[in-house]
C-alpha cells in the first residue's frame, strides 16, 4: 500500500492515516504543547538531564554518541557536550511536535541521517522516549495524560521513522 497520508475531521480530533497505522492525534499533540514551554525555556537543561539518565538506565545507548564514550558516567550529567546536544534533541522534538502531523520535511531527513550516518537503532528512540515521559512527569511538567499523549506521539513518530530506516536499508 501506499504510503499517502490522509486527514480526516472528527467529532474532536484530527487523524492522520498512512495505510499501515494511525499516526498522530491532534489531541495527544495539544496536550504535550500546552506543558511545553519550560523544554522550551531551557532544551539544553532538559535534554542535558533526559540524555544523562538515559545513558545511566541505559548504558549501551552511548555506543550511538561515540563523542560521549569517554566522559565517566559521573561526569555525564553536567557535561557542557551531553547538555549541548541533548539541547540539540529536545529542540529538533519541540520543531516535530510544532509541526502538527506536517512534520515529514522535519522528520524525514532526521531519519536518513540516524540510519545512515549515525547508525542509531530505532530501539534507542523508544528508550528515550520512556526517559523523556519519566523526567517530564518528574518535574511536575506532564501528568499521567500528559506522558501517554507524548508515548502515543512517539510511538508514531517512531514508526514513521522505521519506514525510512527500511528505505535506506539500515535494520535498526
Amino acid at each position: 500500500m501506499s504510503n499517502q497520508l490522509w486527514e480526516f475531521e472528527g467529532i474532536s480530533h484530527i487523524f492522520t492515516w498512512d495505510f499501515n497505522h494511525l499516526v498522530i492525534t491532534m489531541a495527544d499533540v495539544e496536550k504535550i504543547l500546552k506543558c511545553w514551554d519550560p523544554i522550551d525555556a531551557d532544551p539544553n537543561a532538559f535534554g542535558g538531564e533526559i540524555l544523562s539518565r538515559l545513558f545511566k538506565e541505559h548504558p549501551e545507548t552511548l555506543k550511538s554518541f561515540p563523542k560521549f564514550v569517554n566522559i565517566p558516567p559521573a561526569d555525564l550529567a553536567g557535561n557542557p557536550a551531553v547538555l549541548q546536544h541533548g539541547g540539540v534533541v529536545m529542540r529538533k522534538l519541540s520543531e516535530i511536535l510544532k509541526a502538527k502531523g506536517n512534520h515529514g520535511p522535519i522528520l524525514n531527513p532526521l531519519a536518513a541521517s540516524h540510519a545512515k550516518t549515525h547508525k542509531v537503532p530505532l530501539n534507542n528512540f523508544r528508550l528515550i522516549t520512556e526517559i523523556i515521559a519519566k523526567v517530564l512527569g518528574e518535574r511536575g511538567i506532564l501528568d499521567a495524560a500528559g506522558q501517554n499523549s507524548l508515548r502515543n506521539v512517539m510511538t508514531s513518530i517512531i514508526a514513521e521513522m522505521e519506514v525510512t530506516y527500511k528505505e535506506v536499508g539500515f535494520q535498526g
